[in-house]
């Protein structure tokens, strides 16, 4: 008794359910566990998918972007940290395939 007692102190600004639905926050776990449905699941656990974190977390963050409508908005933010400049280095190193029948020349 004295754990949950305890466990009620110093949560109880996080049970103050009238306030949070005054703002329309969710205060059940049905809408978390919807989102890490559609959101992870249906993304992350397809056959045969092994994902290491930074190729996880990027996938994540982009779709919860396209998901939520605001991936504009994240791309300008991510954009100034993930972008970097690329320059042209010339064709002395480029190996040219060869020509194919019907290619067009350029």
């Amino acid at each position: 008794m004295k754990t949950e007692l305890e466990y009620f102190r110093s949560n109880r600004t996080r049970m103050n359910y009238a306030e949070h639905l005054s703002h329309n926050l969710p205060i059940g776990s049905g809408v978390i566990e919807a989102t890490c449905k559609t959101l992870v699941t249906q993304r992350m656990k397809c056959s045969g998918m092994r994902w290491r974190h930074p190729g996880g977390q990027g996938i994540l963050t982009a779709r919860s972007l396209i998901q939520s409508g605001m991936f504009d908005n994240g791309w300008k933010l991510l954009a100034v940290t993930y972008c970097a400049k690329v320059t042209e280095v010339g064709m002395d190193n480029v190996i040219p395939f060869p020509m194919q029948k019907g290619d067009l020349e350029l």
